[in-house]
């Protein structure tokens, strides 16, 4: 792919191709590849079903806990910002010690203390092990992504980080769904511990089914270069753009499904907790855009995709600002395919642009991906506190005009440069 086709101005790292040398990496229907897929698919189930195992449990943790709802969504932010901050340290030592050990590790921990947070006595002990677990996470989005671009065709990687983040969705509907009915019986404290159970499952088929690394080199540990490696990635105009982007994506994502929980059990659709945690079920929309990805970006190109895909978001925060229980479901779905279709798109473009130090330049999109959850869920919930939803959607659509103005600027940073390259280039 041509910078002129990327809308970057260079290529983080590019090597001169090769001529007439076989790809060896799978490819879809090649040996291996479900297996991989499959193995990928369950990590990400078990990451978004941990990270978020609390979000719609927040009414209920306010209520035994006696806290606000901006105090009980840093249960929330607690985990993302764990894993924000931590996300590049431990995509350091993927570089040196592989992406299957440290995401190994990564789910062994994030599992053991997900075993620990239902006997959480206070909301600080409950905040600090849910940070704990977020920085555990931060070992499996961008090794995996990094992994699949090393192991994968490069024409199969969209559609392969789609299926990693069609597990995203997956684990976050089930999370939630899970969560919602059991808590309507037993609490929440037993909520968050059958998740807990249900991400040990996954863990261990994980590690059973995920096929050794062939294309794995190791890199160095070395301060000075991680550093001239994340500089590198940093001065690209196009990964800014992209980080920029998942950040925005997903301070909508945050906002939005942090505060859901108590816009449904208030007036005036004072739904039970079972119902408002089946209405996560819309999460499978999102499995279907973000598997669906690749051939969005083949019809549309990236850019198109993402604007599609802002566009998609946006309408579906106007429409959940209606107190219709149709419109804001249908709203749901909308704010939830544009979410996972952006964010594929997005992350999978960070993987193709970087080719050298994938694992930070996944890191550093991962980085600012759960950054923006954080203030996502802090901000969304803060503004929802003093203007009510309409204040949520707010904060959402500001984010959406900033990942459409962004898209603008990469296409007309393409252009220029497609006018500087001869018409035989």
């Amino acid at each position: 792919m041509t910078p002129a086709d990327t809308g970057a101005s260079t290529t983080v790292g590019a090597a001169a191709p090769v001529a007439d040398v076989p790809d060896s990496r799978v490819a879809p229907g090649g040996p291996g590849y479900r297996r991989m897929s499959f193995a990928l698919f369950l990590a990400g189930v078990a990451t978004f079903a941990l990270l978020y195992s609390t979000q719609a449990l927040l009414p209920l943790i306010s209520g035994d806990l006696g806290v606000s709802a901006g105090d009980a969504s840093w249960t929330v932010a607690a985990a993302t910002g764990g894993l924000a901050v931590f996300v590049l340290p431990m995509s350091a030592l993927s570089e040196r010690f592989g992406r299957r050990t440290v995401m190994t590790a990564s789910l062994a921990v994030a599992v053991t203390v997900g075993l620990l947070v239902p006997f959480a006595p206070s909301l600080p002990a409950l905040v600090a092990l849910r940070a704990v677990q977020g920085a555990a996470l931060a070992g499996l989005p961008a090794s995996a992504t990094a992994y699949l671009a090393e192991e994968v065709t490069p024409k199969a990687l969209v559609t392969a980080i789609g299926l990693f983040v069609a597990g995203n969705s997956v684990g976050g509907m089930s999370g939630r769904v899970i969560t919602g009915w059991v808590a309507q019986e037993w609490g929440w404290r037993v909520a968050v511990g059958v998740i807990g159970a249900v991400a040990v499952v996954c863990a261990v088929a994980f590690r059973m089914l995920l096929p050794r690394p062939r294309h794995f080199r190791p890199g160095s540990l070395r301060p000075r270069v991680l550093a001239g490696t994340v500089r590198d990635h940093l001065s690209d105009p196009l990964l800014r753009r992209l980080y920029a982007i998942g950040a925005l994506f997903m301070t909508v994502f945050g906002g939005v499904y942090t505060v859901i929980g108590y816009r449904l059990t208030g007036a005036p659709f004072s739904l039970p907790q079972g119902i408002v945690g089946s209405i996560f079920l819309v999460y499978l929309v999102g499995t279907v855009s973000a598997s669906t990805s690749g051939r969005l970006v083949g019809r549309l190109g990236r850019r198109g995709a993402l604007y599609l895909a802002g566009g998609t978001t946006a309408a579906g925060l106007l429409l959940s600002l209606a107190d219709s229980l149709p419109l804001v479901l249908l709203g749901l779905v909308l704010i939830t395919a544009g979410f996972f279709a952006g964010h594929s798109v997005a992350s999978s473009a960070v993987s193709r642009t970087a080719t050298h130090g994938r694992a930070q330049a996944s890191a550093l999109y991962q980085s600012a991906y759960y950054v923006g959850s954080s203030v996502g869920s802090t901000v969304g919930a803060t503004a929802f506190h003093a203007g009510g939803w309409s204040g949520t959607v707010g904060v959402g659509l500001v984010a959406m005009a900033g990942v459409v103005t962004i898209t603008l600027l990469g296409t007309r940073a393409a252009r220029r440069q497609a006018a500087r390259v001869p018409a035989t280039a």
